[in-house]
């Protein structure tokens, strides 16, 4: 059974946000991005295949090794989605902000 995930709920799991940080900067084989965790090697590759198919990771073939990258085009489009929400809460506590310094000099 092929599940289709979405990249939200891949973002979701802690250890996914953490392996997004950790190939942020530079491309990582598995076995280096799992030795920042103490989980099985297993557990980190299915993280991987998920990331991967979500399309938040690239794999880059090097010799006989994988090395697993950010896809920065994917990333933009959930930062995209997040803005507006962004935007509405700076919004907010600029107000309240705005608000709270009326309150403090009518005292």
């Amino acid at each position: 059974m092929n599940l289709r995930r979405d990249v939200f709920q891949a973002i979701a799991d802690p250890t996914r946000r953490a392996i997004l940080m950790l190939v942020a900067t530079q491309s990582l084989t598995a076995g280096a991005i799992a030795s920042n965790f103490d989980t099985a090697r297993p557990t980190v590759s299915k993280h991987l295949q998920i990331l991967t198919e979500c399309e938040l990771l690239n794999q880059a073939q090097n010799g006989r090794e994988v090395y697993y990258e950010i896809n920065a085009k994917k990333m933009k489009e959930v930062a995209d989605f997040i803005e507006p929400f962004r935007n509405m809460w700076d919004d907010r506590f600029n107000k309240l902000e705005a608000i709270m310094k009326n309150y403090k000099s009518e005292k």
